[in-house]
């Protein structure tokens, strides 16, 4: 006889769901969580030039802003996984996107660099907190077939946060003294979606399923299913034939070490550590590289320069959708990873700005293209219960690496030049697909109760293996 658990059942409710308006809306409330976690991430430096000027910042202070802001978004980034297992997704969602807007404010009207380093870190924090509950809450509710195009979606409109600061950047910082105030107030934006949070999003059926609630679970998978035109037999509630639903238990780190859970949490966090690593990397230090190397840049064009690039970005998205559900997860990042590093290999002998213009736009079509794959796939290998911790951590360690990153090529280009910089984010970016297609599992298409040996409860009946 096939046994299966409530939670199954649930989620196997979810996942036979047609595509609807409520997935339509859930894409676009969360996606404004990644939106301005891109926002928040590119806004510092674009701003940079004109505060050295006006309060003297020296290299130093800068530095120490920038990295303390990202320990910001690591802890945020742990902490927001912790919680959307601990509280819920809705909650956690809510009270990051309230800090952030919070942050925001204090960033607009901050009078000195000690004021900025402290509001810049409380937004990172917010901001990554919005951005790794959203990634776990679409994987959740979208069906397996369509979870990874669902997760392109909200990923090509979030990331218009990064061609938004950037031409901020450029039409604003240049033109007025406080310019650079209206940069950091695109933040203030985000009350706009955290309010259609508040309307659109409800609590995660799969996570009140691991914590007992099965009952409410079961209300908000009928209410989906009635907006998705489909009506419920009343006795068909959450009572399955199967173990017991686990008592409510907090998350704990130390299960991201323990059996299956282990190897998936390295896999993830070397995908996220040399992506991010890569990219970050790339976008910080090519205009500087390139003025040393013989390409002539003012602080206008720098802006237009990194402005031009980052207008790639939803672009790139977009062009994984056809991929996306149908091709290995893990192979297609392996595949866009070595692209992107012969990319930047072809990037380290180029001067002419043409040629900068071309190749830097498809670095960033490329990372992009990649990104939802990275997201997609880091929410789908943990069981429910650590499911945002696993993910939200990894994704968070990526900061800490970055904090890494300024020195790391500092030291390089000093020591052995600068076609060895590329060499090296060249290959970081073929990095993370590698370690996935060695070691991680497959995920496409496949439901989340069945993409890990170790869900909430061990289940009796044989699990599907992926052809």
């Amino acid at each position: 006889m096939t046994v299966s658990s409530p939670a199954a059942a649930l989620g196997n409710r979810l996942d036979g769901l047609p595509l609807s308006s409520f997935h339509r809306r859930l894409v676009i409330a969360l996606a404004g969580m990644i939106l301005f976690d891109w926002v928040e991430t590119y806004s510092f430096a674009f701003v940079i030039p004109t505060l050295r000027d006006q309060w003297g910042l020296s290299l130093s202070t800068v530095a120490l802003i920038a990295g303390v802001g990202q320990l910001g978004a690591f802890v945020g980034g742990v902490l927001g996984g912790y919680l959307a297992d601990r509280i819920g997704r809705r909650r956690t969602l809510l009270a990051s996107a309230a800090l952030y807007c919070t942050a925001a404010v204090c960033c607009v009207l901050v009078q000195n660099e000690w004021q900025l380093l402290v509001a810049r870190t409380a937004a990172h924090f917010g901001s990554q907190g919005m951005a790794v509950v959203a990634i776990v809450v679409l994987a959740e509710f979208v069906p397996a077939a369509s979870r990874g195009r669902m997760q392109t979606y909200k990923v090509a409109v979030g990331s218009l946060g990064i061609p938004i600061a950037a031409w901020a950047g450029f039409f604003f910082v240049p033109q007025w003294t406080w310019g650079w105030r209206l940069v950091f107030a695109l933040g203030l934006f985000s009350l706009v979606f955290a309010w259609l949070i508040r309307r659109w999003v409800p609590e995660s059926p799969r996570w009140l399923a691991s914590r007992g609630e099965l009952e409410k679970a079961d209300a908000i998978v009928r209410s989906i299913e009635r907006q998705c035109g489909i009506q419920t037999p009343p006795d068909s509630g959450p009572a399955v034939t199967g173990p017991a639903a686990p008592a409510p238990d907090r998350p704990r780190f130390g299960e991201l070490w323990k059996g299956q859970n282990r190897r998936n949490f390295l896999v993830v966090t070397t995908m996220w550590v040399a992506g991010l690593l890569a990219y970050s990397a790339y976008n910080t230090w090519t205009p500087t590289l390139l003025s040393e190397n013989g390409l002539d840049l003012d602080l206008r064009d720098t802006l237009l320069l990194s402005a031009f690039l980052a207008t790639a970005a939803p672009f790139g998205a977009l062009a994984s959708v056809p991929l996306i559900d149908r091709w290995d997860r893990r192979r297609t990042q392996l595949a866009l990873g070595s692209l992107g590093g012969a990319t930047l290999l072809m990037f380290a002998f180029v001067r002419e700005p043409l040629a900068v213009l071309v190749l830097g736009c498809l670095v960033n079509l490329l990372f992009h293209m990649a990104m939802p794959f990275l997201q997609v796939y880091s929410a789908e290998i943990f069981p429910t219960r650590i499911r945002a911790l696993g993910s939200g951590s990894a994704n968070a360690l990526s900061r800490i690496f970055n904090f890494g990153a300024p020195l790391l090529v500092a030291t390089i280009y000093t020591s052995a030049g600068y076609t060895a910089v590329f060499v090296l984010l060249a290959a970081l970016s073929a990095a993370g697909g590698l370690v996935a297609v060695l070691f991680g599992a497959r995920t496409t298409g496949v439901s989340l109760e069945a993409t890990t040996t170790t869900p909430d409860r061990p289940l009796t009946r044989k699990e599907p293996t992926a052809p």
